[in-house]
Parts: C-alpha cells; structure tokens; sequence
C-alpha cells in the first residue's frame, strides 16, 4: 500500500492550518486589537488637545467679575513610561508616594495606551520647576488650560463655580466633553454653560523616543484652533454688590435689588457667602466638603431658595386686591382697638391701638385690624361662597408671581408656597370654612413661603404702577450684546394703575412721616417708598424684612432684604436696604459714622451651643436626713409681648 498520498495531505493541512492561524493573528492585531496602533501612534504623534478661554463674566459698567488664569494638566500614557526617580518627581509637583502610586494605578485602569490625567491644575511656578526635567519622565506630557479666577472674591452664589464633568455629563453632552473637561456645575457658569464654554481645538504634534516635540504633524493641516467662549455682560453692579456683602457680614439672611425698568438685578446677596476663589486649584475638594458641611450654609443660595412668609410687606398685595375687586377704596376706614377679633375673642393683636385709619395710614402704621378687616371683605363679603372669595384672592396673589418661579436664569430657583382652597377644606373637613380659618394670610404669615426674589420682584412691580419685567443676572450676550426677548416682555398682575398710587403714599409715609415704621431709614433729597415686615420665625427671633423703591417717580432701584433674626424689619433689614438705595442712586453715603458702622459691626449669627456644666455632687452630711422647708410658691402669669 502505497502512504506517500495520505502524509502528503496531512503535510499540506498542517502549513494550511498554521497559515491560517498567522493570518488570524495578523487579522487580530490591524483590525481588532487596536494596542499596538495607539502605541505605534503615540510613539510618532501626539494628539495635544487646546482648551479654549472660557467667556469672561462682566458687571453691567464693564469691570470684570470672572477672568481665566493658566494652569497645566500633567498626563500620561502609562504604556510609555519607564523607570525613574520617582521620589523626585514628587517634589516636583508636590504630592507623596502614595500619592503617586494610587494616581499611576488609576491611569493605567483607564488605559495603558491612552493618555489621561496624571494630576490637574499645575500652577505657572510648579510647571515652571517641572518644566526643566519634563524630558526625564517619558509617557508624561502637559496640556495647557485656563481656570477660572475672581478679583475681587464677590457673588459666589450668583456666580456659581467650574468643575470636572461626570459620566453623566460626558452622556448628556452626545460625546462633546470627554473625560478631564471641566463644566460649568452652578450659578451662571451652569446656565450660560453652553456660550461660555467655547469650542475645543486640537494640535497634532510628532515627538520622538524622548518624549521631544519635533513639529506638526503635516504641517498642522489636521490642526484646529480654539473658539473663546462667548463674553456675558451681567446686570450687577459691582460696587453695590460689594457694598451690600459687606453689609451683611455676620448675618443670614439675602439681598436682591431689581432695576425696575428692565427687571436687571443690581444686587444678589445671599449670606453668609464665601471666596469663590476656595472652587478653584487643587485643593477645590477639600475647600468644598468644608463649605459643605458649614453649619450655616454658604452654598445655600437665600435670594431664590430660601422661603419666608413676607410678614407685613404682604399686606401690600392685600391693599390692592381690596381695591380692585371693588371691596375698599382709599377713604375706606376700619378702627383699630389694638387688635382684630376673628372666632369669638381671639385677637390678632396690633403693635398700638391705632385708632382709625384709611388705607394710607394703614400701611404707614401697619395695622393688622385694617388688614384682617381687608381680608374678611374679600373672602366673606365678596358676595360669592367664602371658598370661592379664597379661590378669586388666590388668583390675584398668584399674578404677582408668588407660588411660581419666576425663571431667573439660574438654576435651582424655588417658587415658594401660596396656598390653595383645598389644603384648608381637608384640614377642617368641610368647604365651609371662612376667612378667621386663615386669618394669618392677611398680615403675610400663616401657609406663605416667598422667596428675597420674588420679595422684591413685588417691589418692582409696585414702582410700575402695575406690570414687571423678569428678573434676570445677564444684561447682554456676546460682542453683538444680544438680549433675550422673554426679558423685554411686560408681565401684568391684574391690578389697574390707579390703584397703586394710594398704596404707594402709604409706602412713602412708611419712611418719610412718622409715625411711619421706618423713618430712621429716610435719606436727605430720595423719596423712598417702602414697607417693613417682622416674620414670626417659630425656631427663634423674628425675621427682619423690609422692601422698596426710589425714587417715588421714576423709579432706579427696586429692593428687598430679609435678616434672620433681626426683629423687627426696621432694626435691620430697612437701614440696610436704605444704605443701598443711597449707594446706588448717589455712588456714596453720607449717613453718620454710628448709622453705617452699626450695620457693619452688627453680628447676628447664632451662637455656638454650649453643653451645660454637670451639677456638683453634693456630699451627704449629718443634717441631710432633716426635714427641710419647702420654697414659697409663686403664681406664674403669662406675659404676651405686643410688638
């Protein structure tokens, strides 16, 4: 039998098979497996990303509020590494050794032929050090960027902050940002984050075996160039809201002053604020977990999320809705006793017994009896059902954009609390009740939760007879300045001008003619129309709140301050707002030295508790088993102050 046919076979099936296993190896490593492309890549070319400069941020003169400073991300492609110094390299760039381990490790989990972050944000002198010996280190390079930095270290909250994006972000972004890039995570830098952040460039660089760039690659024909973000023109005022802050140092509570004729917010101060110049640099994690945990809450942004009841200042909108639902009138007269009785006995008591008023003097003396007497006429004499009169004030309340955002443009505004018909009928079981079930709402506490902003969107609204313009951060956009057109737009509440100008003498006698509520506020040559307002805080003292406008004609500036634990609105709240007004409508002030340095020096942070010391142990002695007499008792009488 002849084998030579069948070994043969068996011949040529084995080089066929090895030949096909080369092939598929060869298949594997071009097509599939892309190590050896990104190292034999990386080894020639060096794809240098360029950060654009993020879009300045300016006050509504033109000074700057946020500019860019350089900084350097030291990367790495951990494939390309080799053995060296690495103690030294630690001095260099500040970190330790576990440090550097933990980060090496990190890189390479991401890839070991692809660059990533080795450590961010290199100063100009660390870089400068680094610079020298970069050629000791191949696999490491750095990419030039710009973050963000604050001269003058105001308006945190409005301002907001820069950080590293997420996942999520990356997601979100359908493969824009990619992982490094920072984004805007607050305040304007969120909201505008699209115009500010600009457009990415790229250069192609050839290095060689050093880790040496030798040029671009094809004479940078596959370079791109970086696009700066777009330029904001914001509506502050620089000056008024450094002003402002130094005001409320060593107090919690807001400011927010609105230019009533184009609803620009002048000032936005929330307190207690912070550097925002802690959110940038390397130690922006540490500075944040700090501000973090701040027991009173310098990231809280006060002037759209915190919600008070207005107190007194709503008694304002109450004024106006009277009028134009035809219940009062200017003339209308009620006498104060020195309280409203509503179910029986029970007062809603007044600071004085203010005899009788119309509705001027109302609002001059903030009388409580005026108002729950306005209130009863629009719920129970409105001649519809008391639930339907709710239902009709409701509506009315609710036009001067109270309970509903107002869509500043920032992120993460509240819109407060205005009660509806139906928490009260599930609360009494019945529709039936009547205006002494809620009586709280005519003097602004009870279920009311409004924001500082909308606070003074109120007073703005006021000082234009009847209309407002939306309040926003931003006055312009870009070297075009291009305006929103939503912020051009008049929105009206419903009340006919005729109706203001009565509510709005009261204002004026509230600090221009005692025995008006803020007088110590008046400024020489400014008509200043306000309203005071002492909220009744259930957690300590009251909350001092004050709101205005000026001047009386042709309104500049629309204000409104709110103090917690300040008391009454005209201790704290209204000197400041009166500061302000002066500050802004004469670019000084000419208060005496005690007025300002009062407001200055005044602290009303809560004190620090203090656990109590452990009572003494007596030791028993010989007399201790004598009967000893008991101590006098007293009546004790309850003692309710009348503010």
């Amino acid at each position: 039998m002849n084998s030579f046919f069948p070994r043969r076979y068996v011949i040529q099936g084995i080089f066929i098979a090895i030949a096909l296993v080369l092939l598929l190896r060869l298949f594997y490593i071009q097509v599939i497996d892309k190590s050896y492309l990104l190292s034999a890549k990386d080894n020639v070319l060096r794809r240098i990303p360029i950060f654009p400069a993020r879009g300045l941020i300016l006050d509504r003169t033109g000074k700057v509020l946020v500019q860019n400073e350089p900084v350097y991300d030291l990367m790495v492609i951990p494939k390309e590494v080799k053995p060296f110094d690495t103690l030294e390299f630690c001095r260099l760039i500040g970190i330790d050794k576990v440090a550097f381990d933990k980060k090496f490790q990190k890189a390479i989990r991401y890839s070991r032929y692809t660059s990533s972050i080795f450590e961010k944000q290199l100063s100009a002198v660390t870089y400068a050090a680094f610079q020298e010996k970069l050629y000791e280190y191949p696999g490491f390079y750095v990419v030039n960027r710009s973050v963000r930095f604050y001269p003058d270290s105001i308006a945190a909250q409005f301002l907001g902050y820069i950080g590293e994006v997420s996942e999520r972000d990356i997601e979100k972004s359908g493969g824009f940002y990619r992982k490094g890039d920072y984004i805007g995570k607050t305040g304007v830098e969120k909201s505008y984050e699209e115009l500010l952040r600009g457009q990415r460039g790229v250069q192609q660089l050839m290095v060689d075996a050093f880790n040496r760039p030798k040029g671009h690659f094809a004479d940078g024909r596959y370079d791109t160039i970086a696009v700066s973000g777009e330029r904001l023109i914001s509506s502050l005022d620089k000056n008024l809201q450094k002003f402002g802050e130094q005001l409320m140092v060593n107090k919690i509570g807001s400011i927010v002053a609105i230019e009533p004729s184009s609803g620009e917010i002048l000032a936005f101060v929330s307190s207690p604020s912070y550097n925002p110049n802690l959110m940038v640099g390397r130690q922006r994690g540490k500075n944040y977990n700090k501000l973090n945990t701040d027991p009173l809450k310098p990231m809280f942004i006060r002037p759209i999320q915190a919600e008070y009841p207005p107190g007194s200042i709503f008694k304002v909108i109450n004024a106006l809705l009277g009028q134009q639902f035809g219940l009062i009138k200017p003339d209308t007269r009620f006498f104060c006793g020195g309280g409203y009785y509503y179910g029986g006995s029970r007062p809603m008591k007044c600071t004085h017994v203010h005899g009788s008023s119309d509705l001027a003097r109302s609002i001059q003396v903030s009388c409580n009896t005026y108002y729950g007497n306005v209130y009863a006429a629009m719920i129970d004499r409105s001649g519809m059902r008391p639930v339907n009169g709710f239902k009709r004030w409701r509506e009315g309340v609710a036009k001067f954009n109270i309970g509903s955002r107002l869509d500043i443009d920032l992120p993460h505004e509240r819109k407060g609390l205005l009660p509806t018909d139906s928490l009260y009928t599930k609360r009494y079981r019945s529709d039936k009740w009547r205006s002494g079930y809620n009586i709280s709402l005519s003097i602004g506490q009870g279920e009311l939760g409004i924001t500082p902003l909308q606070m003074a969107n109120v007073a703005a609204t006021v000082a234009n007879r009847g209309f407002f313009y939306k309040p926003h951060l931003v006055k312009a956009i870009g070297e075009k300045k291009f305006i929103k057109p939503e912020y051009t737009k008049k929105n009206y509440v419903g009340v006919d001008e005729k109706h203001f100008e009565p509510v709005i003498q009261g204002m004026s006698m509230v600090v221009n003619q005692f025995p008006g509520t803020a007088t110590y506020s008046a400024i020489h040559n400014i008509e200043i129309c306000g309203k005071t307002g002492t909220v009744q805080n259930p957690h300590g003292d009251d909350h001092s709140v004050f709101f205005a406008f000026a001047p009386r004609n042709n309104p500049k500036i629309a204000i409104a301050v709110v103090v917690e634990n300040g008391g009454h609105g005209s201790t704290w709240a209204a000197p400041i707002a009166s500061l302000l007004i002066e500050k802004y409508l004469t670019d000084s002030t000419k208060r005496d030295k005690y007025y300002l340095e009062r407001i200055l020096k005044g602290n009303l942070l809560p004190r620090p508790k203090v656990a109590p010391k452990p009572a003494p142990v007596k030791k028993p002695d010989s007399t201790s088993n004598k009967q000893k007499p008991k101590p006098a008792t007293t009546n004790k009488i309850a003692i309710l102050r009348n503010d």
